[in-house]
């Protein structure tokens, strides 16, 4: 969610207010107006196209990047329009007056130049910089330098405590007023890895306080919340979400409602379509949200595998050490835990198929994947032991006594309540109407399995948009399949959305087969 408009220095604004008008096109993360090229302001101002502009209505201020349209029917000469978040954030109904200026210039410019020479900078530059981001003072162009800037010239690791700390100080902060508040986050890169919606009931049941705010998929086939939003709601008032967690001890819920480190959002919003996911960043982005949503512990997963975000163990060790120092200086307790990446966690992948693997796996029923389980376990452990009252060690047989005794489900079907239940039965998942397998060529044993592949595969017969789109996964690593027996099932909703699924599979099925001494080895550091 964009960050609330406020007060921003007053500028030399349009003699004469303009109709405002939301144009519904969503810019994620950006707010955009819109001119007619034939509006007299237009003309006066000397305004130009992609330029920083503010605009003023019922007192409230924005600022936007100004695009120039020829058409009447975005926009007439008369009228001023918005995007769909920038509307959102002045509060206002469509025709109310609405003023136009020149946006001054982000005052960060001259740390952003530094930057971009190679310099290292101080932590007041970090913080004018994510302060002018925030604010939406930084047109996409200017936001893509500093993205750029800071994956090349890699930010050292005291450069990263202070994007982490000016990134968690810009925008609301929740203090739940008790310690220890639980979180755990995984760096992604693994479908179906849904452990979030067993290791919070595991936890809350304990009575930890694990408030877990969670994405929706950007580019995978479901994230946390979409899976959720099966079996409940998710997107809940803050007042809401807070007396869920107090009465609860835990939710599962959407985090865009939240305005926590927004300035990480504005760079998602950059970051995602570049590919650019830099150590500095991606540990200056988790921990912020982290820090702001109030979690003084926090287990970290960081799968390691061929096809997984990190590739080797150096890598992840790596990754490991810039976490602990850059958490160390922000005062939060964190555990790494480097876990198997080498193919899809569970069988499902979208969101019906994922949910249906967690409530199995709740429902201790035998069906249940169990990796997905036994992952779950061993990071709900190591959770449990932030409890000062749980000794070392002893963390994985308490979260196995609560999920084996029915406690876990118990607890997650109260929190499904509070957040309100939607329909749904495990045993029969409304799972979209068309399908079709993919089979072996030839015999053999599964020795390679491409994360990325049966994820595209998955986004193209329609997941995570359509809940019950996705693959089934029929064969997990190390296990033989004979020549015309499946290896997954995918299911879509619409002929288009199956055949693109489909040619996907026939280009690359994301399935190797060979013989058992093929399979890779287990890089995993429980």
């Amino acid at each position: 969610m964009e960050p609330q408009a406020g007060p921003l220095p007053a500028t030399a604004e349009s003699a004469s207010p303009l109709r405002l008008r939301r144009v519904a096109i969503d810019t994620w993360r950006e707010n955009v107006a819109y001119l007619h090229r034939d509006c007299a302001i237009y003309r006066a101002e000397g305004f130009q196209a992609l330029s920083k502009v503010e605009v003023r209505a019922n007192g409230r201020r924005i600022l936007a990047t100004l695009n120039v349209v020829d058409d009447g029917c975005i926009v007439e000469p008369e009228e001023l329009g918005v995007s769909i978040d920038a509307f959102f954030q002045l509060g206002v109904d469509d025709g109310h007056p609405a003023m136009i200026a020149q946006a001054e210039p982000p005052s960060s410019i001259p740390a952003l130049h530094r930057k971009i020479a190679g310099e290292r900078l101080a932590r007041e530059d970090f913080r004018a910089i994510v302060r002018d981001i925030a604010e939406h003072r930084y047109s996409k162009i200017e936001l893509t330098a500093f993205v750029v800037a800071t994956n090349q010239g890699e930010l050292d690791r005291e450069e990263v405590s202070f994007l982490t700390e000016a990134m968690a100080a810009v925008g609301d902060r929740i203090d739940w007023h008790e310690r220890p508040v639980v979180d755990k986050h995984c760096i992604g890169g693994i479908p179906g890895n849904r452990t979030s919606m067993l290791v919070v009931p595991i936890v809350a049941a304990h009575g930890m306080l694990c408030p877990k705010t969670s994405s929706r998929a950007i580019t995978s086939p479901a994230g946390t919340a979409d899976t959720m939003e099966v079996l409940a709601r998710v997107e809940l008032p803050t007042e809401e979400l807070s007396g869920i967690v107090r009465e609860h001890r835990g939710c599962l819920a959407w985090g865009g409602t939240a305005n926590l480190s927004p300035a990480d959002d504005v760079l998602i919003s950059v970051e995602r379509p570049l590919s650019i996911d830099s150590p500095g960043q991606m540990v200056a982005s988790i921990l912020s949200k982290k820090l702001a949503a109030g979690s003084t512990h926090l287990v970290l997963d960081i799968p390691v595998g061929p096809t997984a975000k990190v590739r080797s163990m150096a890598e992840a060790q790596k990754l490991r050490k810039l976490f602990e120092f850059v958490a160390g200086r922000m005062n939060l307790t964190i555990d790494v835990v480097i876990t198997d990446g080498r193919q899809p966690i569970g069988s499902g992948i979208g969101p019906v198929l994922e949910a249906r693997d967690v409530m199995r796996v709740l429902e201790n029923d035998p069906r249940a994947p169990y990796d997905l389980r036994q992952k779950a376990l061993r990071l709900a452990g190591r959770m449990l032991e932030f409890d000062p009252d749980v000794r070392g060690g002893d963390g994985f047989a308490i979260a196995r006594d609560i999920l084996d005794s029915g406690r876990a489900l118990a607890k997650m079907d109260a929190i499904i309540r509070a957040q309100g239940a939607r329909a749904f039965d495990h045993n029969a998942p409304q799972l979209a109407r068309l399908s079709f397998e993919v089979c072996a060529e030839a015999d053999g044993v599964v020795v390679a399995i491409d994360n990325h592949q049966l994820a595209r595969i998955a986004r193209l017969a329609g997941a995570p948009k359509m809940q019950g789109s996705g693959v089934d996964l029929l064969r997990k690593l190390g296990e033989p399949v004979g020549r015309g027996e499946p290896l997954y099932r995918v299911h879509a909703d619409y002929p288009a959305d199956l055949e693109f699924a489909r040619q996907a599979s026939v280009r690359a099925s994301g399935y190797a087969l060979g013989t058992a001494d093929g399979v890779p080895h287990l890089f995993v550091e429980f």
